[in-house]
């Protein structure tokens, strides 16, 4: 590890519990390549808050890390920056350069869940969103995640056509670890839009997983979830 990794992998250790590290290990996924300190979340986002201001050169060293939660204090600094007053879109470019860039590091889902809406989904909110629909036709599942996670900011700020054609494109992906946040979009999508929700549904529940449903009418009123989910 660099130096900087060294540093705040020393510092996480020591809060580190045996309790937490087994419970770590248990969810991450077994091709992930990575180990786990044993540290709860809340201090490992408190590292990472302290550490805002850090260069983005020393942020993706700490993605190199072999340590979970070493890694997740990277990707929540991207998140942290990308929340800061004042950002230039060379700014946003940067972290979203630095998010992609290191993509093959992003080997767990909530990596993707942390960062992608502010740090991808933001800056894209004026661009063109290709780069969405790239990674939405990718071959690795992790990729296909961030298209539709990074969608959700997109639909928070009531931009809903391109986010809608994804979840299409993404309704009966083999994954679980895209099934899932395609029905938190349109959950979302849903609040922003009763009337297209509904729509898309009729179209398109038939062939998503029933999670994906469960997720997605979980707003909707009860006679329209009992449409879609049979009760």
């Amino acid at each position: 590890m660099t130096s900087t990794a060294e540093t705040v992998y020393a510092e996480l250790k020591k809060l580190r519990t045996q309790s937490e590290r087994e419970k770590i290990t248990r969810r991450l996924p077994t091709d992930s390549g990575l180990e786990a300190v044993g540290v709860r979340m809340k201090e490992v986002f408190d590292t990472a808050k302290a550490r805002t201001d850090l260069p983005l050169s020393e942020v993706q060293s700490l993605l190199t890390s072999r340590w979970y939660e070493v890694r997740m204090v990277a990707v929540a600094i991207l998140d942290f920056k990308a929340r800061q007053r004042g950002l230039t879109d060379t700014d946003r470019r940067d972290l979203y350069d630095a998010y992609m860039d290191n993509h093959h590091r992003l080997t767990a889902w909530d990596f993707v869940d942390r960062a992608a809406p502010r740090v991808i989904g933001w800056y894209l909110l004026d661009k063109s969103r290709q780069p969405l629909f790239d990674l939405a036709s990718s071959e690795v599942a992790l990729e296909r995640r961030t298209a539709i996670t990074a969608a959700f900011w997109i639909i928070r700020q009531g931009d809903l056509d391109d986010p809608l054609t994804l979840a299409e494109l993404l309704a009966d992906d083999e994954s679980e670890l895209v099934t899932r946040p395609v029905g938190t979009a349109l959950r979302e999508v849903g609040k922003i839009d009763q009337d297209r929700l509904p729509a898309f549904l009729r179209k398109h529940h038939r062939r998503m997983s029933r999670a994906s449903v469960r997720l997605a009418t979980d707003q909707l009123p009860e006679n329209l979830r009992t449409e879609f989910t049979g009760g």
